[in-house]
């Protein structure tokens, strides 16, 4: 069986009753850095000592085989650095060999940044996309920004502190400087910190260097003005590809401001005439 197990991602208060006993009994530990997952052995004074295995971006495609073999005869544990393997970490390569072999993958849920700083951020929590980190180069950060300036659920991103002032900034050019933002740093830990604004503001304070583990939450594009008719010809789209109309005019009315209901039974009526 493969282990997913959720590490803190600052607070070692953090750490479950559940974590701690399947450390305590794990023969095999796949880590993302074995030095950081010793420590927090020692941490947590764990006095088992497991064979600790690396599992980074420059082995996964080469190790995935090996360790989902090993998991058919017995538990592998899986931990990143912080957080929970395979979410913007090594292990979305081993999930998928181990569940083409057949083996059982479960997880022990634990601290998220994502969901932490989407809950705090004060921006709507009912539909949001995890986009992970911004590309380095600044022309496809760009590219990748106003590919997502249409997108109306709340969106969440990893960012590193020597790049947040410039991706602010490029957030600003292609969402425009109404949308709210909220930069979290430092979650669960003594220096935590949320800076909410807009993106001019914000770029501004981090052009002063900001330290820490950085996670940012921006408001989702307005719901963008659509006559009836065009409204009702994207929910018939929609159901043209298979989902269901119910489904379908729920989705566009999120998108459109119009409602439901009455693109449901505007599609019934056109669907009968």
């Amino acid at each position: 069986m493969i282990i997913l197990a959720a590490t803190p991602i600052g607070n070692l208060g953090d750490a479950s009753r559940r974590l701690i006993e399947v450390l305590e009994n794990a023969d095999v530990v796949v880590a993302e850095d074995t030095r950081t997952t010793g420590r927090l052995l020692q941490a947590l004074k764990i006095e088992n000592r497991p064979r600790l295995i690396a599992l980074h971006d420059h082995n996964e495609k080469q190790k995935s085989a090996e360790l989902a073999a090993l998991a058919l005869e017995s538990d592998v544990v899986v931990v990143s650095d912080a957080g929970m393997p395979a979410i913007s970490d090594p292990g979305y390569g081993l999930v998928a060999e181990a569940v083409a072999q057949g083996v059982t993958v479960t997880a022990i849920p634990g601290p998220s940044a994502v969901l932490m700083a989407l809950a705090i951020s004060g921006l709507p929590t009912d539909r949001f996309t995890f986009e992970g980190f911004l590309p380095r180069k600044p022309g496809e950060r760009r590219s990748t920004l106003r590919a997502l300036a249409a997108e109306p659920r709340t969106m969440v991103f990893f960012e590193s502190p020597s790049r947040l002032a410039a991706s602010l900034a490029d957030m600003g050019a292609a969402f425009g400087d109404e949308r709210r933002i909220a930069v979290c740093r430092e979650l669960t830990k003594f220096y935590e910190e949320v800076r909410r604004g807009d993106a001019a503001e914000l770029a501004a304070w981090a052009a002063d260097g900001v330290k820490g583990e950085i996670v940012v939450v921006v408001e989702g594009a307005p719901a963008r003005a659509a006559s009836a008719e065009d409204a009702l010809s994207q929910v018939q789209a929609l159901v043209a590809s298979g989902i269901r109309l119910k489904e379908a005019a729920a989705e566009v009315a999120g998108l459109t401001g119009l409602s439901s209901r009455d693109l449901y039974q505007a599609a019934l009526a056109a669907r009968n005439s």
